[in-house]
Order: C-alpha cells, then structure tokens, then sequence
C-alpha cells in the first residue's frame, strides 16, 4: 500500500516540471503541484528544474592549442562560459543522447565562426560584446534545429589573449596605440579651447563695430581709455597734464617711498 501511494502521488516543486513515461514512452509533461500517475513500472515521472541556469565552460584558464580560435588574420588564445537552461524537458530528455555535450559542441562551433569574421584587434578588444551576442545567436539557431529543448542565457568571454609567442610585442603595440590616442585627444581638446577663444574674440569685435558705427569718436575715446588702463593699471606712474594746467609731482611720496626702502644704519664703538 505504501508503494502505491509513493509511486502514484507526486509533488512537482514551482522551479520544475515532471515529465512522465508510460511504459517507457513519452507520455505527457505536467505543471508544478501535486500530479498523479499510475502505478509503477506502469508510469514513471522525472522531474526537471528548468529555472537552473547551467554553466558550461570552455577553454583553459591557461594558454593551450585547445583554446586556439582563429581569426581573420591570425589566431587567438580564447576560453569562456555558456550560460544555458532547459526550456523543453521532454526534448532535453530524448531528442539527443548527450544534450550537455551537444551544448558544448554548439558552442565551440558557433565561437569558431563567429570569430573568423573579426581581426585579433577587434576579437581581443571592441568586438567583444558583438561576438558574445552573435555566437548565442547561432547557438540558438542550432539548437533549436536539433530540438535539443535548451535556451541558451548568455555567452561570457572570459579570456581572450594573442598566442603567447606574440603576446609581448602585442601589449606594446597595444600601449602605443593607447598613448596615440591620448595625444589625439590633447589635440582636439586644445582646438576646441583655441576655437572658442576666436568665436568670442569675433563676437566681442562685432559688437563693438556695431558701436563704432553708430559713434566712432566716442568709442575710439572709450577704446583708449580701456587700453590705457590696462597697459598702466599696475604700473607706478606719474600723469602730467599741459595746456594751461600747473603740473603737480608728488615729491611726498617719492621721499616717502625711498625713506621706506632705505635701510637704517647703526655704528657701535668705545667712547674715547
């Protein structure tokens, strides 16, 4: 009686899905909850979580001829993670023999073609992101012609590296590229501040061509006057006026400035 109860009453968790055989065949796939079947060997359920995310990684974390991918010029030293789940628990359980080897597999093809369509530049650095995308994309595509009943999450780059014979000379052209770059931006940025300076520069001298027009002996007099001020604004000076105006030096303060400069003396001595 206890076996009956065991083999014919089922709870199916909210992360799962139960895929019931019957007889050794497929029979129907049921919903999270409490399902019933027949007795066993009559009906058998298997429970699948199909809101695990998997992870199948490819490539060693170390240099080695199985992480070499090729790429439009030469080779790269590549390795990585599939990010995968199991959206069809039926398919992922009899349409392939091995679907987790079958996702690997996917995954190394699809990387190869991906890659072949970029430099090492491009697959090293910038390209990354559209690899990554484009190698789900055909491994979707692949699986989904088997009928493999996977979904693939996400593609994660985790190394991507010129060989190693090349490596060094590799960085430093890199670092080059990098200062160039650098330099590149200094420039610009040094003629936008020089371009800026000459548009306010012209807008300033169309304004006053405005005024002039409209009042050139007095804004030639302003012109001056503004000038004037600042060549002599901080320099010491002595203005003197003619035409009918007594000139006034202030010898005050020319006597008073050089007692301020002049240092004091002091003599010792015995008193004879």
């Amino acid at each position: 009686m206890l076996w009956l109860v065991w083999s014919t009453i089922h709870r199916i968790g909210p992360e799962q899905e139960g895929v019931v055989t019957q007889l050794g065949k497929y029979s129907r796939t049921v919903q999270p909850g409490i399902r019933f079947t027949l007795p066993s060997p009559i009906e058998n359920i298997t429970k699948i979580d199909t809101k695990q995310i998997q992870t199948t990684s490819i490539g060693s974390p170390k240099a080695s001829s199985e992480n070499l991918v090729l790429t439009k010029d030469q080779s790269i030293d590549m390795a990585y993670d599939v990010r995968w789940s199991i959206k069809s628990p039926s398919l992922y359980l009899f349409q392939l023999d091995s679907p987790d080897g079958t996702v690997k597999e996917v995954a190394e093809s699809a990387m190869r073609a991906a890659v072949a369509n970029y430099d090492l530049t491009q697959a090293i650095g910038p390209g990354r992101g559209a690899i990554e995308l484009e190698v789900r994309r055909r491994m979707q595509q692949i699986l989904d012609e088997y009928r493999a009943g996977v979904l693939v999450q996400s593609i994660s780059i985790r190394q991507s590296d010129p060989p190693a014979e090349v490596n060094d000379a590799f960085r430093e052209v890199n670092a080059a590229q990098q200062r160039r770059e650098s330099y590149l931006n200094d420039a610009r940025a040094y003629a936008s501040r020089v371009t800026e300076l000459a548009l306010g520069e012209t807008a300033e001298f169309d304004k006053i061509y405005v005024q002039y027009k409209e009042a050139p002996e007095v804004t030639k007099r302003r012109l001056y006057y503004e000038t004037m001020e600042q060549v002599l604004g901080k320099v010491d000076k002595t203005i003197v006026e003619t035409g009918g105006v007594t000139p006034y030096l202030p010898l005050p303060e020319f006597q008073k400035k050089a007692a301020q400069k002049a240092e004091p003396v002091v003599v010792t001595g015995k008193k004879q």
